[in-house]
């Protein structure tokens, strides 16, 4: 075990006990118990002592023992509707994986874009963020990679050896792949855990609902931006590949499709399924218009999508259908807990009175609007370089959406661009799974990501600002 985790293992409780014994209040009796327990879990999830998923349970246990909450009220977190709809939309990443319709659609985009290498680039960035809206960036990476490392390997092995402009290109395309992961999770709801974390907190503790189409508004275009600054800021400015000429590639796509053969029933079984319920979550406010007694939600339609695939028949006679309950097994269970940890903290910090001193403190205060925002964005985007974005966005949403209140500004206006920016980790390998994956190739060394990493961080910063000032205020 890792010393920093020994640490953290022992470091985390024993600040507990010391801040639950202080001689002094700070905030109040249950604020105090409440920061307490905020500290171990900081500690705990900075220093990975235990799971990540395992920290989040401390409430459930810590609340009802300090008096913070009744466990049922904690509980309620761990299954509040968000869990849900990220539970849906983890049971069609499964169906898509297991059916392999993820890896058709993947090489089907690359074959689109074309086989000169800046389009190629091109083709994995762009298949790689499409898989990310709606399966795990981890998952959309190690897809992406095998395909990836075989059209290098046709630079490696051809006459003039692997030259400058092909090293360039292997590392524009494994950057490509692991950014283009990050940036492509921001588009929707169910895309990265940090979305979902902050649509539950906002549903749980304020009453707002934010619609799948109405996150995709602002979610989907800042991700086409953000892939399409990383794709030139790669192949026209860092890692350029001029009279670089191969046309093998296509022939890697080709043999790789040849693989899958023809689309399977199961595949078209769940591409209709999935068209189904992406229809639904973008046209689900017309839908609950014309059909008032409806009451679709988002967690409504992912549920559906959910028990489709498991009790729609592929085969009757012979029983088989596209999952069965031993596939979840491989579902990210821990994720699901995570964000129930998330939201009871939230809630924590809410009945504790914490916000509201967050929001006092700031009001009182003499601060500009702009400077906070662009502060807390920049916090939050080279912070999560060091440690889980999902934990981050749990511990800090509650504190700004404090200071939102402090500042009289609507609390979506500063808690949307500052959770956007905890998925914007480009500079680190181990900032995020895609970043780690492609560093672990080989063909990326630490100094070439920082390098390509800090430019993209401090551009998503810039972008994240103006979506501040100028865009949400337009949506929302």
């Amino acid at each position: 075990m890792e010393l920093s985790k020994k640490l953290g293992l022992i470091v985390g409780p024993i600040l507990f006990l010391i801040l639950i014994n202080l001689p002094i209040e700070l905030v109040s009796e249950k604020g105090d118990a409440v920061i307490a327990v905020a500290a171990w879990m900081l500690i705990w999830w900075i220093a990975e002592a235990v799971s990540i998923s395992v920290t989040a349970l401390l409430p459930l246990l810590l609340f009802p023992l300090l008096k913070i909450l009744p466990i049922a009220d904690v509980g309620a977190n761990y299954g509040s509707p968000i869990v849900f709809l990220f539970f849906g939309g983890f049971v069609m990443a499964l169906a898509l994986e297991k059916v392999n319709l993820h890896k058709r659609i993947a090489l089907n985009i690359i074959k689109l874009t074309g086989t000169t290498p800046n389009k190629v680039v091109l083709g994995f960035m762009i298949a790689t963020a499409s898989l990310s809206m709606w399966i795990s960036n981890t998952a959309s990476t190690v897809v992406m990679l095998p395909i990836a490392l075989s059209v290098i390997n046709l630079l490696i092995d051809d006459e003039d050896g692997f030259t400058k402009n092909d090293k360039n290109f292997a590392l524009s395309v494994m950057l490509g792949i692991a950014f283009s992961a990050n940036a492509g999770g921001i588009a929707t709801v169910i895309g990265t855990p940090p979305n979902s974390i902050l649509i539950g907190l906002l549903e749980n503790e304020y009453n707002i609902q934010i619609s799948f189409l109405k996150w995709m508004t602002l979610g989907l275009p800042f991700s086409i931006v953000m892939i399409t600054i990383t794709y030139l800021v790669l192949v026209k400015w860092m890692f350029p590949n001029k009279d670089l000429k191969f046309n093998a590639s296509k022939e890697v796509i080709q043999i790789e499709l040849k693989k899958l053969g023809a689309t399977s029933g199961k595949e078209k079984m769940v591409l209709i399924i999935f068209g189904v319920t992406v229809f639904l979550w973008i046209f689900r406010t017309l839908i609950n218009s014309i059909f008032p007694t409806l009451g679709l939600s988002d967690t409504m339609i992912s549920i559906f999508a959910a028990i489709a695939l498991f009790a729609i028949p592929y085969n009757i006679k012979k029983g088989d259908f596209i999952i069965n309950w031993k596939d979840t097994s491989k579902l990210a269970w821990g994720i699901l807990i995570l964000f129930g940890g998330g939201l009871a903290l939230a809630k924590g910090m809410s009945v504790s009175g914490i916000v509201d001193l967050v929001a006092n403190a700031i009001a009182s205060s003499d601060i500009s609007i702009l400077l906070t925002a662009s502060l807390l964005i920049l916090l939050m985007l080279f912070m999560t370089e060091l440690m889980s974005n999902v934990a981050l966005v749990a511990v800090l949403a509650p504190v700004v959406a404090g200071i939102a209140i402090g500042l009289e500004i609507p609390i979506l206006y500063l808690l949307i661009p500052v959770t956007m920016a905890s998925s914007c980790a480009f500079m680190l390998p181990m900032a995020t799974p895609p970043n780690a994956i492609v560093f672990a190739s080989g063909y990326v060394k630490v100094p070439q990501m920082a390098r390509v990493g800090i430019i993209l961080n401090l551009i998503a910063v810039a972008l994240l600002i103006f979506v501040f000032q100028f865009i949400i205020p337009l949506l929302f």
